[in-house]
């Protein structure tokens, strides 16, 4: 019997406080990051991105792939990493999210200026869109009786209707929600995220809707784009912009 001094430890402690010992690391967290444009990166892109030697970089990768956040490919002398799937998007996102407004670094240069704009303008958060567009398209669904946000995200029957009549396929198998709320880290409001946001982010890419910005995660929506939310969700040119 315990004496009322003494309980046993959580037996997920030790996890959480490896977990927590994984992020925090500058670079390890930049690798991250980096890494929800839900693309596969090479130690050597990520040395690039993060300013520090290949031999460092991979020593980090290493520890994130051993913790369980990235995994690895190999096709020829070429290593390849991801996220190791969407739960560990949703953490990093999330986690960024809590970064209080103001609390990063300053941006030095016009470029990084550019960059940080376009970030929040739009940009891809693993697998679905983020920023003010994904916050402009999540607005313009719930406006639109599609997304229901009083009870949690949801899709509407009139909102897997207007996704089928897009042409724009919900695949429904898995563990994964069909929607649910991602809180956007420069926006501070949810945006769709789930399935029916990464269907709905990889339709928009596939069909040029809108295109990447260089290798970073922003994106930017095209003259063809602008037609097609405005025609099937009345947003207009200028919130996209």
């Amino acid at each position: 019997m315990l004496d009322g001094m003494t309980r046993p430890k959580d037996p997920v402690g030790p996890g959480l406080a490896a977990l927590a010992g994984l992020l925090a690391d500058d670079t390890r967290a930049g690798f991250l990051l980096a890494l929800l444009d839900g693309r596969a990166w090479t130690a050597g892109e990520l040395a690039r991105q993060g300013g520090v030697a290949p031999s460092t970089a991979s020593e980090h990768l290493g520890k994130l792939v051993a913790g369980g956040l990235l995994t690895e490919e190999r096709q020829g002398r070429h290593r390849y990493v991801r996220l190791a799937g969407a739960g560990v998007a949703q953490l990093v996102e999330d986690l960024a999210a809590q970064v209080a407004p103001g609390a990063a670094e300053r941006p030095r240069t016009l470029r990084e200026v550019g960059t940080g704009s376009a970030m929040a303008r739009g940009r891809t958060c693993y697998d679905h869109l983020a920023g003010r567009l994904g916050i402009a398209l999540t607005d313009a669904l719930t406006g639109r009786g599609l997304l229901r946000q009083d009870t949690g995200f949801a899709l509407t029957d009139a909102g897997l209707r207007w996704f089928e009549a897009a042409g724009i396929t919900l695949e429904r198998t898995g563990r994964r929600p069909l929607t649910r709320a991602c809180l956007d880290w420069t926006e501070r409001r949810p945006h769709l995220a789930g399935t029916a946001g990464a269907a709905l982010c990889r339709h928009a890419l596939d069909a040029r809707w809108c295109v990447r910005i260089g290798s970073d995660r922003a994106v930017k929506v095209t003259p063809d784009g602008e037609r097609a939310f405005a025609d099937l969700l009345g947003i207009e040119a200028t919130a996209l912009r």
